[in-house]
């Protein structure tokens, strides 16, 4: 790993060499005519274009030259501190006058330095005699770096607020509100007359909660907009899944951080820093998670917009506004703003932000793995209906979409009997919405651009630990409003669930190794994947969520079973199946294999090489590891990946980034052997797992993410003669 990332500031410096060298080329000529009667440039326009040129061009040199035979010469033992320490200190030194006169490049430098330091200090032991070297050198750097990067944060002025009562209140909750193309948190409260939204100002020297009241609607006066189908549909600020997946790397990271400090009995200031660290990122995930529009109208002629995670609590906010609507028989004559938003702080049933910082350390940390849910049936409806559920949980503090069973037609007493495997995160609630299909109604409006499938009942249920501990089936009735829904649930946790476990028998495909698979077949990739990827291209391009929305279980186990006994009409029944099932068969594939696609060796080497900073040293050694897998493993990773991009490139369509379809297939191509797992080995633990193993995940997600993202990769059998590529890794 040192090597490698010697390799890249090496490749780097080259570059870097050579563009000094192509700057130099002309000073000297324009140098020596500065002299004559007819200069081009005079010696101060000269020393002004290439200011420090030379200087810099030197200090590179002599690093480059010192750095290159020692790479060529590599052994264990290898000291390189003491060339960093010159390098930093005559950067340092020089580029004191590039600030000044406000020259990128060559400071930026110093900071690609800084990077490499820290990359090898990562994978340097501490006994080896480089290691304080290289950390006098880090010093050095960064001393440099905040010296030139100061900043003053300013001072917030606070206003303190009365308490005050007034009118009853009905229901609160914290809301993303869209101002002007800009996510803004809010505290929405609906009282017995009227809608209000507020801020929540910052409590700054232990002064009570405050509230600044932004707008409120009587309930008289409110409506949900209908919007005409034409209409653009307000213009939602996305957030990129790989903004999202950052923050929720940096929350398990400082959750590591706060438990190790507790374990050390380290200072409790240490502990608060770091919890206002996990408030702050948690706070920015529920603010630029959201993406579901719900409007509000006020018939003066003004709209509001927020963004929630969840059709759910859409529902349920215009459910308790409709119905107190009925009861509200005055409007607003008179109101003292002041107080009304004094009586927030009083009557406010939420208190705190729905953040994991705001828990106690009692409660529980959600569950960590996969739960089988079937849908049996669903009765109380009292006309004859269309109807289909979707299936959501929470991860992270917003509701995830997870499965949707088939639409059952023209009935009262629909039978689904659909078994769906969704993936939990940290998971506390199931939620199950009931919608009745609407094929022929007229789409000339709509509320909030949402479809017009309509909401026929929702229901929920606590993920207990207790309850599902014992990994057997869990039956349950939900009732929403007069329907009953019948589910079986079931929960296993990560460690027994992405266990890999040998086929018995060597004759079938699911859990045999991949070479004997090839080697059988007569084939570089095996049959499975290739049948698979071409009924998915053939007709699961456009599939919303195709990879991401479970498909039946009961298919995918019939697929399953006819691949492992080379059944000749598995092309039929793949089909007449539904192209999710077909999904979750290649991705049962990979899983069940009994080593990894990435291969238990490669896997460590893998995860630190992602976590490089240099991204010429992280490319070399990506692709060296990539390149050293066996052939039948790369051919077929290979293979997938193309078919990845080619599904990414519709995503306008099926909603599948290349980040969307890294979470997917990140954990279950690349897995730690069992030896090197971080899952707890405590047979009491799993149900919970570690914030270490979470973030371990997201490794896995990142390595696969990083080969999704590469234009080109070389083939197996290509060649670089350069010592980016060198053989001796």
């Amino acid at each position: 790993m040192r090597k490698w990332v010697l390799s890249g500031i090496l490749a780097s410096e080259e570059t870097y060499l050579s563009h000094l060298e192509a700057l130099l080329l002309p000073m000297k000529p324009l140098k020596a005519a500065a002299t004559t009667s007819q200069p081009v440039l005079t010696s101060q326009q000269i020393e002004t274009i290439f200011f420090k040129v030379p200087e810099l061009y030197e200090i590179h040199k002599e690093f480059y030259d010192g750095l290159f035979p020692r790479v060529q010469q590599w052994s264990h033992q290898q000291r390189v501190g003491d060339l960093f320490q010159k390098l930093v200190i005559a950067l340092s030194y020089v580029s004191t006058f590039l600030f000044a006169a406000l020259l990128y490049k060559p400071v930026d430098r110093v900071t690609r330095s800084t990077l490499v330091l820290h990359d090898l200090l990562k994978h340097t032991p501490v006994s080896h005699p480089d290691h304080p070297l290289l950390q006098d050198a880090l010093r050095i750097s960064q001393n440099f770096l905040s010296s030139i990067n100061e900043e003053i944060t300013p001072r917030r002025q606070s206003m303190t607020v009365k308490k005050g009562e007034h009118r009853q209140l009905l229901k609160d909750s914290f809301m993303v509100e869209l101002v002007e193309g800009a996510r803004k948190l809010r505290h929405v409260f609906l009282f017995t007359d009227l809608f209000l939204c507020a801020k929540l100002k910052k409590q700054i020297g232990g002064k009570s909660q405050q509230y600044d009241c932004k707008w409120y609607i009587p309930l008289t006066d409110l409506s949900f907009q209908m919007v005409d189908e034409s209409e653009a549909v307000p213009n939602i600020p996305l957030v990129p899944d790989e903004e999202l997946d950052a923050m929720k790397i940096k929350i398990s990271q400082i959750k590591n951080d706060i438990q190790r400090e507790k374990r050390a009995n380290k200072g409790s200031k240490v502990i608060e820093r770091l919890k206002k660290k996990l408030s702050e990122q948690e706070s920015l995930l529920l603010l630029m998670s959201p993406n579901m529009a719900f409007r509000v109208h006020n018939r003066n002629g003004k709209s509001y917009t927020f963004l929630i995670s969840s059709d759910y609590e859409r529902a349920e906010w215009r459910e308790n506004i409709r119905e107190q609507q009925k009861k509200c028989d005055f409007s607003l004559t008179s109101v003292e703003l002041q107080m009304l938003t004094n009586s927030c702080v009083k009557l406010q049933t939420v208190h705190n932000i729905p953040l994991t910082i705001n828990k106690e350390d009692d409660e529980s940390p959600g569950l960590y793995g996969f739960l089988n849910v079937i849908v049996h049936s669903a009765t109380g409806f009292k006309q004859s209906s269309n109807l289909y559920c979707t299936l959501e949980v929470d991860s992270f503090g917003y509701f995830v979409n997870k499965a949707k069973t088939r639409v059952y037609r023209d009935t009262t007493e629909p039978n689904w009997n659909e078994e769906f495997e969704i993936e939990l995160e940290g998971s506390q609630t199931l939620r199950i919405l009931c919608y009745e299909k609407c094929y022929n109604k007229t789409k000339l409006t709509k509320e909030d651009g949402e479809s017009t499938d309509r909401i026929m009942g929702k229901g929920q249920i606590q993920l207990d630990p207790q309850v599902l501990q014992d990994k057997d089936w869990q039956r349950t009735v939900i009732s929403m409003n007069g329907v009953e829904v019948k589910l079986s649930v079931k929960f296993t946790s990560r460690e027994f669930s992405l266990k890999r476990m040998p086929s018995r028998k060597q004759t079938g495909v699911f859990g045999v190794k991949i070479a004997i698979v090839t080697k059988r077949e007569r084939s570089k990739v095996p049959y499975i994947v290739r049948q698979c990827v071409e009924e998915i291209e053939r007709r699961g391009m456009e599939e919303v969520g195709i990879y991401r929305v479970s498909g039946v279980a009961t298919d995918i186990q019939a697929l399953k079973a006819a691949f492992d006994v080379n059944n000749k009409d598995v092309s039929v029944m793949m089909s007449e199946m539904d192209v999710n099932a077909i999904a979750g068969t290649l991705k049962l594939y990979f899983r069940e294999l009994p080593e990894p696609l990435f291969t238990d060796e490669l896997y460590p080497n893998f995860a630190e090489g992602i976590a490089l900073s240099d991204p010429v040293a992280k490319e070399s050694c990506m692709l060296n590891l990539l390149l050293s897998l066996p052939e039948p493993n790369l051919v077929t990773f290979l293979f997938l990946l193309d078919h990845l991009k080619r599904v990414a490139e519709r995503e306008s369509v099926n909603k599948m980034s290349l980040h969307n379809l890294a979470t997917v297939f990140g954990p279950t191509l690349l897995r730690p052997s069992e030896k090197d797992s971080k899952i707890p080995s405590n047979p009491t633990q799993p149900i919970t797992m570690t914030d270490s193993w979470s973030l371990e995940v997201m490794s896995q997600v990142q390595v696969l993410l990083y080969f999704l993202q590469l234009e080109t990769i070389p083939t197996p059998d290509s060649k670089r003669q350069s010592i980016l590529f060198s053989t001796e890794v």
